[in-house]
Order: structure tokens, then sequence, then C-alpha cells
């Protein structure tokens, strides 16, 4: 469930607020504040929505628990998820990398990226950098 607002981080763009499907944030002069954490259904919207990885959502849907903002930053963990699946500008999205053999029967076919494309995603960096 939802864990953490880095207060240091959000830009107060209000997207957490507007795409979380259970309506667990209030607005605060601009700020998301959680204030209804058990009606988070941990679906991960609101961080993947977040633009400057202000938010953490545990995975744990069922049980509260204790995150320390510093260390979840110093170990990548703000912004893994978006990552991970490839949100943001110059990531590989997860459909891209899926080598599953039935995939060619559901998607149309696509011509082959020039190894220049595929060398230029994979040099981008991992993370985009916070906005200040």
């Amino acid at each position: 469930m939802i864990e953490l607002v880095s207060t240091s981080r959000c830009t107060e763009c209000g997207l957490c607020v507007r795409v979380c499907p259970t309506n667990v944030f209030d607005d605060h002069d601009g700020l998301p504040v959680i204030a209804r954490q058990h009606d988070c259904q941990t679906c991960y919207i609101c961080e993947v929505y977040c633009p400057v990885d202000a938010l953490y959502v545990a995975p744990y849907g069922d049980q509260a628990v204790t995150v320390d903002e510093d260390a979840l930053a110093a170990d990548g963990t703000l912004g893994s998820w978006r990552a991970a699946i490839g949100w943001g500008r110059k990531r590989v999205t997860l459909a891209a990398l899926d080598t599953t053999p039935f995939i060619d029967r559901i998607l149309p076919s696509q011509p082959a990226l020039p190894a220049e494309e595929i060398a230029f995603i994979l040099a981008a960096p991992a993370k985009e950098p916070a906005e200040a």
C-alpha cells in the first residue's frame, strides 16, 4: 500500500491525486497527502504516473510498513517501479523486451530495429534526473 509521499521531491503536479482509483490522497495546498491509506489497492498507478519519483508503494497490500525516505532514495527504490516497466523518457518498455514465444501471434509484425537504435536505447540513463 502507499507508504510515502516525498515532500522534497514532489512538484505538486497532482497526477497522483487524479489517477488514484480509490481516492487515497487529499490535496493540501498542492501537496498530496495520504488520507485514506487503507483504501489503497497497491495498484502502483500513482507511483507510475509520478514524474519525479516522489511516491513509494510497498508491495504489502494489507499492512502498513515503516519506511525511511533516505534509505529508499539511497538504494534506488524510489522510482524503481517506473524504471522496471519502462515509463519515462528513453526507457525500454517491458513489451519491447518480451520474448514470449506466442507474442508474435497476438502482436502485429514490426520491422527489426537498426543496431544503432538498439544501442541508443540501451545506452540511455536508467533514471531520469529529479526536477528541482
